[in-house]
């Protein structure tokens, strides 16, 4: 545990020292909720309608940005490799890796978000809901993504690549966060989509750290 908490100390460090994958994600998720009354107009309930589906797709997109160098640097520079050697199993070390980019990524977002609620004059009533499901399904979205770093590691376009990979894997989590929060709004129970959201967090949790350590495993031999 101490070595697994020191590798999240260490990838927080890096990632504030730089500070860039935070404010950039901040800002695309920002940009891309603020645009959407440009497009459709400013019609309050058009806006109040389609909220829960915008800040969750802007969400998801933001989480993209900073996964591709999730365990890009370390792979270039051989830390990698020492990663493999030392006494933590590899499956640790993209757990912890997984948990430092939620921290940087994750945690700024749905901090953000209420705010761009107001924005896109979403009901009161989802407000907590938009905070639940974020907190369940960001973490699910870096769990998901770290697969799929871990598989375009080294690869040419690996960002494309990626970004192809696990789109897919991420309309679950994006249909139970938004229809969750409509539920609310509607006064029915999002219950059955909290479930079934923090359902594919707990399957997350054990097998992306699996899968990804499988793929790192490759990329270093």
């Amino acid at each position: 545990m101490t070595r697994f908490l020191r590798l999240v100390g260490r990838d927080l460090r890096l990632a504030l020292r730089q500070g860039s994958d935070a404010t950039i994600a901040v800002m695309f998720f920002v940009l891309c909720v603020v645009l959407f009354p440009f497009g459709v107009g400013p019609e309050p309930n058009i806006l109040a309608r389609i909220a829960a589906g915008v800040i969750w797709v802007a969400a998801l997109l933001a989480s993209l940005l900073s996964l591709e160098r999730l365990f890009q640097t370390d792979y270039e520079d051989g830390s990698l490799e020492l990663l493999s050697l030392t006494a933590l199993p590899l499956e640790a070390v993209v757990l912890a890796k997984t948990l430092a980019h939620w921290l940087v990524t994750g945690v700024p977002l749905i901090a953000a978000a209420p705010l761009l609620a107001v924005l896109l004059n979403m009901d009161a009533a989802g407000f907590g809901v938009l905070v639940l499901t974020l907190a369940i399904g960001t973490p699910i979205l870096s769990l998901i993504g770290a697969i799929g770093a871990a598989l375009t590691l080294g690869a040419r376009r690996g960002g494309v690549l990626l970004s192809l990979l696990i789109l897919p894997l991420y309309i679950p989590v994006l249909i139970f966060g938004a229809g969750a929060i409509d539920a609310a709004i509607n006064n029915l129970t999002p219950r059955p989509h909290l479930l079934l959201l923090a359902g594919i967090f707990a399957a997350a949790l054990p097998l992306a750290p699996w899968a990804g350590a499988a793929a790192l495993r490759q990329a270093v031999e």
